[in-house]
């Protein structure tokens, strides 16, 4: 029992490290507002939903937070952000998994996973997320608009913004972690259920 504990451990962390490093990797999405960056840093915690379970999915992604938290540029808050809304795809996508452990069920998984994350962060981004940014970092809400609006003009309040740019962004992301997950995930999945 023991030695499976430390060889999950040693899995989690190895999954920790790829995803922090893939972290730093983000690119902007085009009709979006700037700040709203792409990363696939989910993917690593995907694989680990996939072969050892939510639980573990968990762990790799607050490692990774945890992590760039130590170099961040949003008092946390983004750090925050990226575990609530990781998490939200990532448990969903794990449990599902596990019932229907084949191609069409880490389709169903992944399809899942993007829907729970898109109703998590336009929830979090209206209710929680941007007033914290708005209490903690005093970025008006006026500026954030503007940012929203400069990509969409239709983008006009709060609503519009969480509508319109919250909302499509995390469904692209889901689209993209699907696309690399399924491209990966079953040549990956026998390395680390071996030993």
């Amino acid at each position: 029992m023991d030695r499976y504990k430390a060889n999950n451990t040693a899995k989690i962390g190895l999954l920790a490290a790829v995803a922090t490093l893939l972290m730093f990797f983000e690119l902007p999405v085009p009709m979006l507002p700037v700040f709203l960056k792409l990363d696939i840093s989910e993917l690593p915690a995907v694989i680990a939903a996939f072969s050892l379970g939510p639980a573990a999915a968990v762990l790799v992604d607050l490692v990774k937070n945890l992590i760039h938290a130590t170099n961040t540029q949003t008092a946390g808050i983004g750090e925050v952000a990226n575990f609530i809304v990781g998490v939200a795809f990532l448990v969903p996508a794990g449990i599902v998994y596990r019932r229907r452990p084949a191609f069409g069920g880490a389709l169903l998984a992944l399809t899942a996973g993007t829907a729970s994350m898109i109703a998590v962060a336009s929830f979090m981004n209206y209710f929680v997320l941007i007033p914290l940014y708005q209490a903690v970092l005093h970025f008006p809400m006026e500026q954030i608009i503007a940012m929203g609006a400069a990509a969409n003009p239709h983008i006009v309040d709060l609503k519009t913004f969480v509508t319109l740019a919250v909302a499509p962004f995390n469904a692209i992301k889901g689209a993209v972690i699907t696309a690399f997950t399924l491209l990966i995930y079953r040549k990956v999945l026998p390395l680390l259920r071996a030993g």
